[in-house]
């Protein structure tokens, strides 16, 4: 069994973030010496040479990677486990930590967090709203104990539990007096002049709305402002004439409040559906699977 102290696990890290010795250090606040003597007697335990120096300062070897990896992972974990033990300790009965994309908020997320806080009240929850890329390298780290999103090309999927939650169409929304309401039809081309407001490169909604302009014949170059941020786009949305694709169980939460309207237009935008995903490695804690059971019944 591999058996390291904790500022072994500190300073893998730290040398990773900062590729200098002197650097690494001082973010734990330790001399230098100290910090070679460590890294030393860390090599000397695993046997190989875990960092070599560069021109550009410290980069990690083959191994170095390998050893970092499980130590991000187990200081995750340790502070996961503190979290958790601190909530129990004032008086909470456990921590529910979910990763969602925005699209999943109004139509999953806040529905079924009414019902578990009914049912769970003791349970201290924290949602984190983000595109599926990030929410995905979140789960990885173990920094959420479940996402609502979509797998993204690249990712490996035989690490993932998944089950499919809300498929749905993708729409354009822009403020209730926009000028394009006035025109009696419009196409795809009649949008493209218009600023857009888009997620940030490598969403899922991102790259099918660009394939869907090419596959248009459409190649302009767009006025952009990127944000996965719903308060982000609803602000720019409602005083500006910008326009922004969402889901539309999303831009229908947004219209039945008077903040947006749906741009009658069919976008051909197939996004992947919207899955539960949790990691295959991680055991669930009791009020992650319980939360899991109530989005999943059988």
């Amino acid at each position: 069994m591999l058996r390291l102290k904790t500022r072994q696990l500190l300073l893998l890290t730290a040398l990773d973030a900062q590729r200098n010795l002197g650097r690494a250090a001082l973010a734990m606040h330790m001399s230098q010496p100290a910090a070679t003597k460590l890294l030393q007697q860390l090599e000397e335990t695993m046997g190989a040479t875990l960092f070599t120096r560069q021109a550009r300062g410290m980069a990690p070897t083959a191994m170095g990677e390998v050893l970092v990896r499980y130590a991000k992972q187990v200081l995750t974990d340790f502070g996961t486990v503190r979290h958790e033990m601190t909530a129990l300790q004032a008086g909470l009965s456990g921590v529910l930590r979910i990763g969602s994309v925005p699209g999943a908020v109004p139509e999953l997320v806040a529905p079924s967090l009414i019902e578990y806080k009914r049912n769970h009240p003791r349970v201290a929850v924290s949602v984190m709203v983000e595109t599926s890329n990030v929410m995905l390298a979140l789960l990885g780290r173990g920094e959420v104990d479940l996402m609502l999103g979509r797998l993204t090309p690249g990712n490996d999927a035989d690490a993932y539990r998944c089950t499919l939650l809300l498929g749905e169409s993708q729409v354009v929304v822009a403020r209730a007096a926009h000028p394009l309401f006035d025109r009696p039809t419009l196409a795809l081309a009649d949008l493209v002049d218009w600023p857009w407001i888009l997620q940030p490169p490598g969403s899922p909604q991102r790259g099918h709305f660009e394939a869907a302009l090419h596959q248009a014949g459409l190649n302009p170059r767009l006025d952009i402002t990127e944000t996965a941020s719903a308060i982000a786009i609803t602000a720019l949305l409602e005083i500006s004439d910008m326009l922004a694709v969402m889901p539309h169980s999303q831009a229908e939460h947004y219209a039945r409040l008077g903040v947006l309207r749906v741009v009658p237009l069919a976008l051909p935008v197939n996004v992947p559906p919207i899955y539960l995903v949790t990691r295959i490695d991680r055991v669930l804690s009791p009020a992650a699977t319980a939360y899991v059971q109530q989005l999943t019944p059988k």
